[in-house]
């Protein structure tokens, strides 16, 4: 079609993550007619190089750790072989299903129209596609939702521009297992990818600038996290910094590394950057529109999620904030519930779970004591050792703890720390009592069937006087 001719739509969604997927259904089953742009992938971080893909690889991971503890159980087993390339040929084939019932969905969906293609604004509320045929489309929407998504973020480090090195996605290319990964950064994805290549069979190395790895935990939650990691033969360092990367004439990659004031290298095969992540939106051309962002790029938006440009709306993780998958789809109920439903919804107040997917997980929800006590809060504070709880013992999973966070004054659950086995599940029957504003006696004395990893909250709550 000309690029001079205008297409108008009731709506545009740009991007099909996992508010842009649903929010675009809604919108056209109320009869609007709905254009959505996605540059390469539907689905979005979560479907194609996030949650799908990295938990059916950790899964693969679980299955050759437990391999190798069969003798403890009384499972006799031979020598446990890793298959790197069937491992990801599992996980392509959970990805390209996942993202074909997505396309087919919306390919199928009256109102809906899918385009594949870069968008970018070229008027308030005037939309331009680059098609990969190289023709472009031009199209003008009342409503325009961003739902672009973010990617890993590129360090400014010496030497980094001149080696081979991995994100979070590529890493789920390798056809093999790395001799030694080294990795910058303690957060999430370092030490969900770190323990999975560790049971893979690579040695690995993780290097954190700050003091602890997962920096906005609690201590006792982050050094016993380190313990389980150090454990299974996982190298951790904290406190270190990266000062410059190079290659070797041998392919291998050494790091210049300073804990202190003492200086040292670090020699691997392979190295996983893992600092962070950026939004997609410097392609937008967002200064066309007059949508506001703040200094990482991250689109602004109110507790409505409509940006400083009214009928703009940003949701996910390119607006910053918690960038979980749960978080993208709540973003979408509350955009339908205001523009489809009368509602008054809003991010104010909303609880944000989320569970680090390592062995054993850690679930977490609402404040943690530092939190708690950085807001002046007066609590109390209950924990509990996996090995204390019988289930996990039968499951010969007692690695871990149990954390609580209470008030002291109205006896409510502030918070939790369940690192521990299904440690995302035991969280959110805390997180469901939370929502319902029982006082934490309620869930001290409730009945939990027998032997089960929530009862062992009865254990837990116990301990607060």
């Amino acid at each position: 079609m000309d690029s001079t001719t205008s297409e108008h739509f009731d709506a545009i969604l740009i991007g099909v993550g996992q508010a842009g997927n649903p929010l675009a259904s809604a919108l056209a089953g109320k009869g609007w007619k709905t254009a959505v742009i996605e540059r390469k992938f539907v689905g979005g971080t979560c479907v194609n190089v996030g949650c799908t893909p990295t938990k059916t690889l950790i899964a693969s991971a679980q299955v050759a750790y437990l391999a190798r503890r069969s003798s403890e159980f009384g499972i006799e087993t031979g020598a446990v072989r890793v298959d790197l390339k069937k491992v990801m040929e599992r996980k392509n084939k959970m990805v390209e299903t996942s993202r074909e019932n997505i396309e087919d969905n919306l390919a199928q969906t009256e109102n809906l129209t899918l385009i594949f293609g870069e968008a970018r604004f070229i008027g308030t509320r005037q939309v331009e596609v680059s098609l990969p045929d190289g023709q472009k489309r031009t199209l003008t929407a009342n409503s325009i939702f961003i739902n672009s998504g973010s990617r890993p973020r590129q360090p400014d480090l010496a030497g980094l521009d001149r080696v081979p090195w991995l994100t979070s996605t590529s890493i789920m290319e390798l056809e093999d297992v790395p001799a030694h990964l080294m990795i910058l950064g303690g957060g999430y994805i370092s030490l969900e990818f770190g323990q999975m290549f560790r049971r893979f069979g690579s040695n690995v190395t993780i290097i954190e600038q700050g003091d602890q790895l997962l920096s906005r935990e609690d201590s006792d939650v982050a050094d016993e996290m380190t313990k389980i990691l150090t454990d299974e033969g996982i190298e951790v360092y904290v406190n270190t910094e990266v000062h410059q990367v190079s290659q070797a004439r041998d392919g291998t990659i050494e790091l210049q590394l300073s804990t202190g004031l003492k200086a040292t290298r670090l020699t691997g095969t392979h190295l996983l950057v893992a600092v962070g992540r950026v939004p997609n939106t410097e392609a937008l051309n967002l200064t066309a529109t007059g949508v506001e962002t703040d200094e990482k790029g991250h689109i602004t938006v109110n507790d409505r999620l409509e940006t400083s440009q009214p009928g703009i709306y940003a949701l996910g993780d390119c607006k910053g904030g918690p960038e979980f998958t749960h978080i993208s789809y709540d973003d979408y109920r509350i955009v339908r519930q205001n523009l489809l439903e009368n509602g008054q919804a809003s991010l104010a107040g909303r609880l944000v779970p989320y569970t680090v997917f390592t062995d054993p997980q850690l679930g977490r929800i609402g404040l943690s004591e530092q939190e708690a006590r950085r807001q002046g809060k007066n609590i109390k504070i209950a924990t509990l050792p996996m090995t204390s709880v019988a289930r996990a013992q039968q499951m010969g999973q007692t690695r871990g703890l149990m954390k609580v966070v209470i008030d002291a004054q109205t006896d409510q659950l502030l918070g939790a720390a369940i690192l521990g086995a299904e440690g995302g599940e035991i969280m959110t029957v805390v997180q469901i009592a939370m929502m319902g504003q029982l006082p934490f006696q309620r869930i001290r004395d409730a009945i939990f069937a027998h032997p089960t990893l929530a009862e062992s909250l009865n254990n837990l709550l116990t301990k607060i006087t």
